[in-house]
């Protein structure tokens, strides 16, 4: 049985599994093969590299973003999370976001960063990340009743 709409603009998205198949293209589309150059026979010939079980090895071409989900998905970003409250697409969109979450917490360990304040900002702003400090105190409390005050 189709749920119904309770107003407004109609699902972009019809099933979370139409969702999962575009969020999946959106991310194949952030990568590529992984090519270098090696010598042959005395010329340079392009291969891709393949890890230990065969596989081409894929790098990032493009940063993971939730705005550049969106674009892809071709609506806002805030349309985008909005799916996040429905119970069937709750389960693709925090995968997603989740696997965002990780390609800039991984930033954060790349000596090759250049804006680390940027992607603290962006996991901040986007993944409830926080500084916390743990302050410890030692050493006795003073009080002081009217009788102990100095007079001047």
């Amino acid at each position: 049985m189709a749920k119904k709409n309770k107003g407004g603009r109609p699902l972009k998205f019809k099933s979370a599994r139409e969702l999962e198949e575009k969020i999946n293209a959106y991310f194949d589309s952030c990568m590529e093969e992984y090519w270098k150059p090696i010598e042959k026979d005395g010329e340079i010939i392009w291969m891709p590299i393949r890890d230990k079980d065969g596989n081409i090895v894929m790098i990032e071409k493009e940063p993971l973003t939730l705005t550049g989900l969106a674009v892809f998905l071709d609506c806002d970003r805030r349309t985008l999370l909005n799916y996040e409250e429905n119970e069937e697409f709750f389960p693709s969109i925090k995968r997603a976001k989740l696997r965002i979450e990780q390609y800039a917490e991984k930033q954060l360990f790349d000596k090759s960063s250049k804006n680390v304040a940027g992607i603290i900002f962006n996991l901040k702003n986007n993944y409830g990340w926080k500084d916390k400090q743990d302050i410890e105190h030692s050493g006795k409390l003073v009080t002081f009743s009217g009788e102990d005050e100095l007079e001047n």
